[in-house]
């Protein structure tokens, strides 16, 4: 049994480099409410340069326009945290990047900016593989430290998971 998160992190890292290696294939983030701590966790392992090729931190409207080209409508129309940006983003990384393998996340970390529709928790994904792209929405419960912790283990986890199954 693994003794605590940052060890959930670590090893959820460690299957996800084995199976980007096997497959030969590389991974890119696009960030904007984990700030990059996806890459970290990624860049933290040794040897990552062999399968992580680069992460985007978009945290603004306008960095994720102008990084990832996120369209500005979509942003207008549903915000930043939806399926569509989320997909976008992923879609971008892949697109100004060398990887064939994408994890993007948007949402709301706390402890404000949260609403009615999107309370704070509220995260989505969006991953890019070898053909196909797929979203989903979560909602983690905690403090802004809780939130984002909680949206990189679950992207960690879910990459795994849709790597495995590629």
């Amino acid at each position: 049994m693994l003794q605590n998160k940052e060890q959930t992190i670590e090893y959820s890292c460690g299957l996800v480099a084995d199976l980007l290696l096997k497959k030969q294939l590389r991974l890119v983030t696009a960030e904007s409410c984990t700030g990059g701590l996806i890459a970290a966790a990624c860049t933290d392992l040794a040897g990552s340069s062999a399968w992580f090729e680069r992460g985007f931190v978009t945290y603004s409207n306008a960095a994720k326009t102008e990084l990832l080209d996120v369209p500005e409508r979509v942003l207008r129309r549903a915000g930043a945290v939806c399926g569509p940006v989320a997909q976008a983003m992923a879609e971008g990384a892949l697109a100004h990047s060398h990887a064939q393998v994408a994890v993007a996340v948007t949402g709301v970390a706390g402890p404000s900016g949260g609403s009615p529709a999107k309370p704070v928790g509220t995260v989505w994904f969006g991953f890019a593989l070898p053909g196909q792209v797929l979203t989903e929405k979560c909602h983690f419960d905690g403090d802004r430290a809780a939130v984002r912790q909680a949206t990189v283990r679950h992207a960690l986890e879910r990459l795994v998971e849709l790597l495995d199954a590629a």
